[in-house]
């Protein structure tokens, strides 16, 4: 079963929808004991930084994640915000993230003489630099998928990015690193390459 962490911030059903069309065994849930039932997780997000941490801390989901993705090594996909959630901090709060993966959240912001229209929303390409437990095997080529944020992956690790987009400049559009997955964009509004994103994950992912 795939567990898709509720926290009051995301789109859950349409994460729950693109499961199902996979074939997959999912439920919604912030219940401690449901997730620890799950094989794999998916933490997804849409809002600000500080405000999904909190909502983390109150449920109580912190501690209960770190258990089950750092010490049991359930396989985690992060999406969008959840993406960002999975580092260090972000410079659109205070708090600190998770800390799973070593990468900070930047605000874009166009070179000189550019003007960049933050958010980046809409179809990007992505360019794949890793394998990454095979996330995105036999999506259809060239990659697209559809994004809205405003701050962007900072890795400070090398090997930690799986892949790239450009909006500006070039950014990391997901990162990962053994047993998580981190996608900037959102593939549950990606049709086809998203379709075969979440394929992917529930039947191929276990680890890096």
């Amino acid at each position: 079963m795939i567990g898709i962490v509720d926290y009051d911030t995301g789109n859950v059903g349409s994460v729950l929808n693109m499961l199902k069309k996979v074939g997959a065994q999912a439920v919604v849930s912030r219940d401690h004991e449901v997730l620890r039932s799950a094989t794999k997780l998916v933490l997804p997000g849409v809002g600000a930084f500080d405000e999904a941490m909190g909502n983390l801390h109150r449920f109580g989901l912190v501690d209960l994640l770190n258990e089950l993705v750092i010490e049991q090594r359930r396989p985690l996909l992060g999406v969008c915000l959840g993406a960002q959630l999975v580092g260090r901090a972000s410079e659109e709060g205070v708090q600190p993230g998770l800390g799973w993966i070593n990468a900070r959240m930047v605000r874009f912001r166009g070179t000189e003489g550019q003007t960049l229209r933050v958010p980046h929303m809409g179809w990007n390409t992505v360019q794949a630099e890793a394998e990454g437990g095979g996330i995105f095997r036999d999506v259809p080529q060239p990659m697209r998928f559809y994004f809205v944020h405003s701050y962007h992956m900072v890795v400070d690790e090398a090997g930690l990015e799986l892949a790239s987009s450009h909006y500006g400049h070039r950014f990391t559009s997901a990162m990962a690193r053994d047993n998580i997955v981190s996608l900037q964009f959102h593939p549950e509004k990606s049709h086809k390459y998203g379709l075969q994103v979440y394929r992917n994950f529930v039947e191929r992912f276990e680890t890096c």
